[in-house]
C-alpha cells in the first residue's frame, strides 16, 4: 500500500479529509458511505463508536484516524486484545506511515516506544492509565475489537482508559457491539466532546442464511457445487474439527489442477508432527483445518492456501471470528450450542454474528452464505419421513430418535431468532486488584480521591461499586500492614497522603507479574546441588500460565500409573477412586515455593492476585529425554501441540528474561540452549515473531509475509551447545529404557543400527551378571558420564553407565552424522556397541 504522508500541523477537518480520501482513490480504494462519515467525524474531534459489520472497511477507518492525529503533532495508540493482531497491525501500520512513526510495547519488549503510533494489547493501555492517569502520553486512542469490554477476565482493560483518560479522542470498533447510547453518552459526559455512532450500515456484501437437514457431506457437496467456496464449517470442539476434515476426505473438494498445484507449493514445508502428517494428507485434498491448538506454522499454512483460493473447504472452530485472515465465502455452523468453561449453552447473538459475519468477501465476492446444520437426531428423523413416503403403515412404525443426553435444545427458531437478533448490549466487567491500586498510588496526587473515583465513577451497578470498594479497602489495609504503602495527614493540602514505600519497576504488571518473585525464589536454590539447573526451571516454569491439556495429560497418565500400583496393592475399588481424587500432575518443590510465596506475600501482598502454579512441562520433558513428537505422543497432545508449543516458547523466553546471568550455571545455560533450539526447529515462527518484536526488519517481514513455505530454521549442528544436549538425551533415554529392562522400546529406537530387542537384551545380560541395577538418576546424566569427539561430519559418542559401585565400566558407544541430523532435524545416532570399556 502507499506510503501516507502526514500534513505537518494541520487540524482543519477539510483539508485532513481531502488528503486522506486522496490517498485512498490513489491506492485504488473507494471509501463506503459509512467510512467516509467515520472519517469526517474524527477529523472534526469528535469521539468514534464504529459498529459496522465485518468487510466495511474499518481498518481503513482507523487509519484516517492515525493520519489526522500524526498531522496535528498528537500521540495515537492502537489496542487489540492478542499479540499476533498487535504485531500483524505494526507491520501493516509501518508500511503505511514509515518505520521512525510507528512504535510496539507488548509487555514482552517495546520497539520505538516514543513513536507517534504505538501498537499494544489493551492490557498495557490500562495500565498506562492506572499509572499516570490524566498525564499519560496519549491523545488519540483506537481500540480495536472493542467487544471484549464485556469479557469477564479482561473487560477492566477496555473500560479503565475510558474512566481515566479525559483528554483522549477515542475510536470504538467492532463488528458487535450492539446497543452503545449508555457508553456514548458517558464518554461525552466525562471528555465534554462529542460521541459520534456510525451503526447499522448494510454490509457490502449481503449475507443469505439457511436453514439445512440434508447430512452434512451433501450440504458441503451442494456448496461446492453451486460456487459458495471456499466454506468454513464451524465447530466448538477442537476435536470435532478435525473428524469432520477427516470425514470429508470422500468428498471430491478441489480439481486434479487444483490438487497439483497444492502439492507443488508445499512440496518443500516440512510436516514434522504426527498431526502435521494427517494435516499434509488433508491440504492435498483441498480441506484445511484450523484452531487455536495447531502450531503456528501449520495455521498460517491453512490460510495462505485459502487465499490463493486453494482450499476450498475449512473445518475449524469459532476462533475464527478474532481477527483470523482466512477469506471465504460461506459458514456452515455444525451447532448452535457452545460449552463457555462452566455448562453447554445456546450461543448468543454477538458470538453468532462474530461468525457468521466471516462470510462473504468484499471485492470478491457479490453475496455471502450462513447456514446452520440441523441437529443429527432431527436430521435423521426426517431422512426417515422421508423414505416413509406417504404409506401410513411404514409412518407409522418410524422410532424417532431421541436428542442425546445432555443435549441443549436448538433448531430452526433459534436459528431464526439469532439471524434476526441484535447483539446484546455490552456489560460492564470492571475489576479491583491489588496491581491496579499500586499503579494508582504510584501516580501521586491525592491517591485516596483517585481510588475512590475509580472505584464509584465507573460503568458498574451500584451493588458491584460497594463489592469493589469493599475489595479495594481490604487490598490497601493489606499493603498497609505489609508495609508496601504508608499514609500520614498533609496539613498544607487538608487530606490524608498516601504513598508507596517501594520503588516499582518500570514495566510493572505489563508482563510475567511473578517474576520478582521467582528472582527472590532462585536464591534459596543450592548452585551445587545436581538438580541445581532443573530446579531453577521449575521455578520459572511455576510463574507461567497453565497448559490445561499438558496437565490433564499428566494427571491421566500419572492417575493410570497410580491405579495399577493400587491394583498391585490389592486396595478395594471404593478406595482407589478415593485416592485417585488426591493425584494431579507433577508439581517439583511444590512444597518450597508454597512456602516461599507465602512468605513473600507478606511482603509483597499485590502478588496475591497472580496465583502461583507449580508443574512440570519443560522438566518432565528434559528428565524424559522426549522429544517434542514424543512428548506430545506420550501425553496424547497432538490436537494441543500448538498449546505445548506456545508455552515452551514462553518457558524459553522467561528463562532468558528473568534468570540472572551470575545464576546460570553451565548446565543452565545448557538446558535453555536445547530449550530454544527445540522450540526452533519444531516452528521458528514464535521465536521469530519474538526476535523481529526486538528487531523489526520490515524488508524481510515482507519476504515472508506471503510465504506459503516458511524459511526452514537454521541447520541443527550450528548451534553445538544445544546439539550437545540432543545428543546427550538420544543416549539417555537408552539408558533409562535399559535401567527398566524394555529392550522391546530399545530394539524399535536401534533396529536399523542392528541393535533389535535381543540385541540389547543379550548385551544387558553382560551387564547385570556384573552389576545389580542400572542407575538412572541425576549423577546417570551428568556431562561427565558422556565422552563425545566431535568431528566435522561425524560425532562419536560413549555415554557411561552409572552402576552402583561407581566402577563406571560399561556404557554405549554411537555415532552421530551431522548431515543427517539436519535434514531431519533432531540428532541421528546410530547406536555401534553395548560393553564394557
Amino acid at each position: 500500500m502507499a506510503t501516507l504522508t502526514a500534513l505537518p500541523h494541520v487540524t482543519d477537518p477539510d483539508q485532513l479529509f481531502e488528503a486522506f480520501e486522496s490517498w485512498a482513490s490513489d491506492a485504488g480504494l473507494r471509501l463506503y458511505p459509512a467510512q467516509e462519515e467515520a472519517v469526517i467525524e474524527i477529523v472534526s474531534g469528535a469521539h468514534l463508536i464504529l459498529s459496522t459489520p465485518t468487510g466495511t472497511g474499518k481498518s481503513l477507518v482507523a487509519v484516517g484516524a492515525h493520519f489526522a492525529a500524526l498531522s496535528a503533532g498528537k500521540r495515537s495508540f492502537y489496542t487489540a486484545p492478542i499479540k499476533a493482531l498487535v504485531s500483524e497491525k505494526f507491520f501493516a501500520l509501518v508500511e503505511i506511515f514509515g518505520a521512525e512513526n510507528v512504535g510496539m510495547m507488548t509487555g514482552d519488549s517495546s520497539v520505538n516506544s516514543d513513536a507517534p503510533i504505538i501498537c499494544c494489547t489493551a492490557e498495557i493501555l490500562a495500565n498506562l492509565a492506572l499509572r499516570n492517569g490524566e498525564d499519560t502520553p496519549v491523545d488519540q486512542v483506537v481500540m480495536d475489537e472493542f467487544h471484549f469490554y464485556s469479557d469477564p477476565d479482561r473487560g477492566w482493560a477496555w473500560q479503565v482508559p475510558l474512566l481515566l483518560l479525559p483528554r483522549v479522542q477515542f475510536i470504538l470498533m467492532s463488528a458487535t457491539l450492539g446497543d452503545v447510547t449508555d457508553i456514548a453518552a458517558d464518554l461525552s459526559r466525562r471528555t465534554n466532546r462529542d460521541t459520534a455512532v456510525v451503526t447499522g450500515v448494510e454490509r457490502p456484501v449481503p449475507l443469505h442464511y439457511f436453514y439445512e437437514t440434508t447430512p452434512v457431506h451433501e450440504t458441503v457437496e451442494d456448496l461446492l457445487k453451486t460456487g459458495q467456496a471456499p466454506v468454513y464449517i464451524v465447530h466448538f470442539a477442537q476435536a470435532a474439527a478435525l473428524e469432520r476434515a477427516q470425514a470429508l476426505s470422500s468428498v471430491k473438494v478441489v480439481t486434479k489442477e487444483q490438487k497439483e498445484a497444492i502439492a507443488e507449493l508445499i512440496g518443500e514445508f516440512r510436516f514434522t508432527t504426527s498431526f502435521g502428517k494427517t494435516l499434509s494428507r488433508l491440504i492435498r485434498m483441498g480441506i484445511g483445518v484450523h484452531h487455536a491448538g495447531m502450531l503456528p506454522k501449520y495455521r498460517r499454512l491453512v490460510e495462505q492456501l485459502a487465499q490463493r483460493g486453494l482450499l476450498r473447504v475449512i473445518c475449524g472452530t469459532d476462533t475464527l471470528g478474532v481477527g483470523i485472515n482466512v477469506p471465504i465465502r460461506s459458514v456452515l455452523f455444525t451447532a448452535l450450542t457452545k460449552y463457555d468453561g462452566v455448562k453447554m449453552r445456546q450461543l448468543n447473538a454477538r458470538e453468532f454474528h462474530q461468525i457468521a459475519g466471516r462470510a462473504g468477501r468484499a471485492g470478491f465476492d457479490t453475496a455471502g452464505t450462513v447456514m446452520i446444520q440441523a441437529p443429527d437426531h432431527e436430521t435423521e428423523n426426517l431422512k426417515a419421513i422421508q423414505k416413509a413416503g406417504d404409506d401410513p403403515k411404514k409412518k407409522r412404525k418410524i422410532i424417532r430418535k431421541r436428542a442425546p443426553e445432555g443435549f441443549v435444545s436448538w433448531g430452526e427458531p433459534s436459528f431464526r431468532r439469532l439471524v434476526d437478533a441484535e447483539p446484546e448490549t455490552l456489560t460492564s466487567s470492571m475489576q479491583m486488584t491489588s496491581a491496579m491500586l499500586i499503579n494508582v498510588i504510584a501516580r501521586g496526587g491525592d491517591a485516596f480521591a483517585n481510588v475512590y473515583s475509580l472505584v464509584f465513577d465507573n460503568h458498574e451497578p451500584w451493588k458491584r461499586q460497594l463489592a469493589h470498594a469493599r475489595r479495594a479497602l481490604g487490598i490497601y489495609k493489606t499493603l498497609r500492614a505489609a508495609g508496601i504503602v504508608e499514609q500520614h495527614f498533609d496539613e498544607l493540602n487538608d487530606r490524608v497522603d498516601i504513598r508507596l514505600t517501594v520503588d516499582l519497576q518500570a514495566n510493572f504488571a505489563l508482563n510475567q507479574p511473578l517474576s520478582p518473585f521467582a528472582l527472590a525464589a532462585f536464591d534459596l536454590l543450592d548452585i551445587e546441588a545436581p538438580t541445581y539447573a532443573l530446579d531453577m526451571i521449575s521455578v520459572l516454569e511455576s510463574t507461567l500460565d497453565d497448559p490445561r491439556p499438558v496437565l490433564m495429560g499428566q494427571q491421566f497418565a500419572a492417575r493410570g500409573e497410580a491405579v495399577n500400583a493400587m491394583k498391585s496393592e490389592g486396595i478395594e475399588y471404593d478406595q482407589r477412586m478415593e485416592l485417585l481424587e488426591e493425584i494431579t500432575w507433577p508439581k517439583p518443590l511444590d512444597e518450597l515455593l508454597s512456602y516461599a510465596f507465602e512468605t513473600y506475600k507478606q511482603s509483597q501482598p499485590w502478588i496475591a492476585d497472580f496465583p502461583l502454579r507449580p508443574k512440570t512441562v519443560v522438566r518432565d520433558m528434559y528428565e524424559r529425554a522426549m522429544s517434542f513428537g514424543e512428548f506430545v505422543a506420550y501425553y496424547k497432545l497432538a490436537r494441543s501441540e500448538g498449546v505445548v508449543l506456545r508455552y515452551l516458547s514462553d518457558a524459553y523466553r522467561a528463562a532468558r528474561q528473568t534468570i540472572p546471568d551470575e545464576a546460570k550455571t553451565e548446565d543452565l545455560l545448557d538446558l535453555i540452549e536445547w530449550l530454544g533450539e527445540l522450540v526452533r526447529q519444531v516452528d521458528s515462527s514464535l521465536l521469530d515473531e519474538w526476535e523481529e518484536l526486538i528487531h523489526p526488519d520490515l524488508a524481510a517481514h515482507e519476504s515472508t509475509a506471503n510465504a506459503v513455505v516458511p524459511p526452514a530454521p537454521h541447520r541443527l549442528t550450528t548451534n553445538t551447545r544445544a546439539f550437545r544436549i540432543l545428543v546427550r538425551n538420544e543416549l539417555f533415554r537408552r539408558v533409562q529404557l535399559a535401567a527398566l529392562e524394555n529392550y522391546d522400546a530399545l530394539g524399535d529406537l536401534d533396529r536399523d543400527s542392528g541393535f533389535g530387542a535381543d540385541a540389547w537384551a543379550d548385551a544387558m545380560d553382560g551387564y547385570y551378571a556384573e552389576h545389580d541395577e542400572l542407575l538412572a538418576g541425576a549423577n546417570a546424566r551428568g556431562a561427565g558420564l558422556l565422552i563425545l569427539d566431535e568431528g566435522a561430519t561425524v560425532w562419536t559418542a560413549r555415554q557411561i553407565f552409572d552402576d552402583p559401585a561407581g566402577d563406571h565400566d560399561w556404557g554405549i558407544s554411537a555415532t552421530i552424522d551431522l548431515a543427517e541430523s539436519d535434514e531431519a532435524g533432531f540428532a541421528v545416532l546410530q547406536v555401534t556397541g553395548i560393553n564394557r570399556l
